[in-house]
Formats: structure tokens, sequence, C-alpha cells
């Protein structure tokens, strides 16, 4: 948790579409992120961060800054590559994942790294200051009020998540090291929206919406006080719960391979994308992916219409084709009837 005294996931009142997509990505972060809408107040922010709890920790090379996974190679660093092609024997530590914060006033350079050109000519050997897109590589990379960032930020952020790499170039002098990140976006849909071929590069995409239920909305207000008048102590209460939802966790991602998904069932993921008018093949290909978490989360080994139907509208939703100034609507009663029909 890197000593940060965030709210327990576990404690948190209502919201289940929210936690359900950070956690499909949490199993299998190639489902390509979430990006969550909602109005100011609905516990975005809290929920994202409260998943430091239950993230999962992961072997790692000892000593490197990015955190290198001594089981693929070639997803290592140059430094890493170099050490495993010159023979030399690879330490291993367990790393903490965990989620790493963008600021709203990060600049390219602070979120892609820099290169120290006077160092190079100096010395004549290259050296590389990391950024944010280095440091969130293996861990979650949480970036606040996303419609309010600059286009070329957003673009930076998602090229890197799409392909796994972050390459830096200055002065005709290049870098690249491994950037994997789940890639978490929250705003408030009132204060700007992003364009369709941001959208779509999200995974998967939810709208949250502040508690309405009067009991519901009580027992957000009493766990809120009940954690600021001693948040060590509240954490302490929620432990045996966090370490039963992280085991939870750990099960699924060990289990994920494992999940079968049928020609049949691929064919009704398809199928539901198709009926939607969803261009492309995006949609088709994250909508299965998060079919194969929710089981490995549901303990199956087998991918089931229902698992299809529980993640449809996440995948679906923010690709629907729109009219200018009219937001796309979703008709589960239609994605039950597709489903049902196949």
């Amino acid at each position: 948790m890197g000593g940060d005294i965030v709210f327990p996931f576990t404690r948190v009142v209502g919201q289940e579409e929210m936690k359900k997509a950070l956690l499909l990505n949490i199993v299998d972060p190639a489902i390509g992120g979430v990006l969550i809408r909602g109005e100011k107040g609905a516990a975005k922010s809290t929920i994202v961060r409260s998943i430091a709890h239950i993230l999962p920790s992961v072997a790692s090379v000892e000593g490197c800054v990015f955190h290198c996974d001594p089981d693929h190679p070639k997803r290592m660093c140059t430094q890493c590559q170099s050490r495993v092609s010159n023979g030399e024997k690879i330490n291993t530590e367990r790393y903490q994942t965990r989620v790493v914060e963008l600021p709203l006033s990060a600049t390219e350079d602070r979120v892609s790294g820099t290169i120290d050109i006077e160092h190079i000519l100096k010395k004549g050997e290259r050296r590389f200051e990391p950024g944010l897109l280095g440091t969130a590589n293996r861990n979650v990379l949480y970036v606040d009020e996303v419609n309010l960032l600059d286009d070329h930020i957003v673009d930076l952020l998602l090229d890197s998540a799409a392909m796994g790499v972050n390459y830096v170039e200055r002065e005709d002098v290049s870098f690249s090291h491994p950037s994997r990140f789940v890639l978490i976006g929250t705003m408030n849909p009132e204060e700007g929206s992003l364009r369709p071929q941001l959208l779509d590069r999200f995974g998967l995409s939810v709208t949250v919406r502040g508690e309405e239920d009067v009991d519901h909305r009580l027992e957000v207000i009493k766990r809120r006080l009940e954690f600021d008048s001693d948040p060590e102590g509240y954490i302490e209460d929620a432990m045996p719960e966090i370490l039963e939802f992280r085991d939870l966790v750990r099960r699924a991602i060990d289990l994920l391979p494992e999940v079968d998904i049928s020609d049949r069932s691929m064919r009704s993921a398809v199928a539901v994308c198709l009926n939607f008018g969803i261009e492309g093949h995006r949609a088709d290909i994250t909508l299965i992916r998060a079919a194969k978490a929710n089981a490995a989360l549901q303990n199956r080994c087998e991918v089931i219409k229902e698992d299809i139907y529980s993640v449809a509208e996440m995948a679906i939703a923010h690709r629907l084709k729109r009219r200018s100034f009219e937001e796309a609507s979703f008709n589960t009663e239609e994605l039950r009837r597709c489903l049902t029909t196949l």
C-alpha cells in the first residue's frame, strides 16, 4: 500500500459496476483500463485509490527501476535484457504493485521521462531519467479529471498502454522502456468530454452516480466518519476482509490462463457488438477478455453467456454511435434479447 492511508475497497458502499470494472482490469490488465464517468462526490477517486489494498505482489528483477518481470525477458528494459544475454544471474524480489497518480499539471517530460543530452555530450553515454510512465510499469496509473488533460498527453498515455512500451526521443537520441500498466481515468462529463477516438481506446467504461437510497446514503456517511476519526484502526478492523478479497483476486489471476471460451461464446460476443453497430474489432476483443476475467473471478474455467451479459455494457456503451450533442444510451433489454436468440 506504499504507506498511504486510503479507505478500504471492501468497505465501499454500492458502486458495484465501478468495482467490477476495476477488478476485471486487475485480473487481466490487457483489457485496456477503465474510464469512470460520473458526477462530483460519487466516490470515484476514493474507490480507485482504495484498490491499493487488494493489488497483487509480483516477482520483479531486484533493483530494477522499472520492476521488470523476470519471467518475460522480451518485456524487460534494455539493461535487464543485456544482463540476461550476458549470462548474469538475475536476482528477484517481490514487488507490491500500487496506484501511481498522474497530476493534471504534469508536463510531457514528467510523463514520458527525459534523456540527459548534456551527459551524453560530456561522457558519451546515455542517461535516462524515468517519468511517470516508467514508474507506472506493472502498476495502476490513475488520472483524475482525464478529460481536462491536454490531448497529446492523453494520446501518449493511451499509446504506451496499448503497446506496453514508452518511446522517448530527444535531439535524435532515443530511449525505450517497458510501460505496461492499467490505465484508470475518472471524469465529470459536466466539465467536458473526451474525443470519440480516445473513448474507444479505454477498454471499459462505467457511469456512476451518488447513492439515492436513504439507508445506503446514511451508511456511506457513517463509514466515512468512522474512517476519518481513526484511519489506522478502521483499516485494521477491515484487514480480515481485505486479505480475503486479496486472495480472491490472486486466485482469479492464477486461474485466468485456464479459462476457456468456446467458439459459441465468442460468436455470441461478436454478435452482440454487431447488433449494437460497433465499428472495428477492439470492442469484440475487450468483451471476450472481460468475460474471461469475470469467469475467473467467479472461480469458473469456462465462459458462459452470463459473463458476456454482465460485462457487455462496460465494453460497448462508450463505443456506441451518437449524434452531435446527444449521449448514446445502452439498452440492456436489447442485450438480453440478443443473447437469448443466439
